[in-house]
């Protein structure tokens, strides 16, 4: 299996591309991230060994796409959030959710809404009843897509930040570089 996830990664046309095949094959169990940290060794070429090496650790941590891990990486560490829980399990509606960044403490949920399972109508009802069923015990829920973690990272950790500081939050976010919009 970790070969297969390499040579499919080989192919890739750009980092993004194989950071999503290692992820996928991470978020539905078929390896781990200790294997493919072995098979990454043993390997002499990997086309994308640089990018692969910086994210496996992360995704091996939780980030189950090439979306949660840019927010980790763009979001939360770039602007000194703190570090949410990934992929918390919640029972909602006599049913087990996942969590994709769960900021225990502060009863804060960030949740990264990729193109899968999130297209139609049926998907957005089920996110629509988890976040309300999450306003019951008191929880926040921010929703981020694409669009906003790829192309407004510095707003989003905005975003973020103001709830998290209303909820106890001591902060500071800081400005992840001098373009930053914080």
């Amino acid at each position: 299996m970790e070969a297969t996830v390499f040579d499919l990664a080989d192919e890739a046309v750009k980092v993004r591309d194989a950071l999503a095949v290692v992820a996928a094959a991470l978020q539905r169990r078929a390896t781990t991230g200790t294997k493919l940290t072995a098979e990454l060794t043993f390997r002499n070429r990997v086309r994308w060994r640089g990018g692969i090496t910086a994210a496996l650790s992360d995704l091996a941590g939780g980030a189950e796409s090439v979306l949660e891990l840019e927010y980790l990486r763009r979001v939360e560490r770039a602007h000194g959030l703190p570090t949410a829980r990934r992929q918390a399990p919640a029972f909602v509606q006599g049913t087990w959710a996942m969590r994709d960044c769960l900021y225990d403490e502060y009863a804060v949920i960030a949740e990264l809404d990729g193109w899968l399972g999130h297209g139609d109508a049926a998907g957005r009802f089920r996110d629509m009843r988890r976040d309300n069923a999450a306003a019951t015990r008191g929880q926040t829920t921010l929703r981020f897509g694409h669009a906003d973690v790829f192309g407004e990272p510095c707003q989003v950790a905005r975003l973020v930040g103001e709830v998290l500081t209303r909820a106890g939050w001591p902060g500071p976010l800081r400005r992840c570089g001098p373009s930053c919009s914080l």
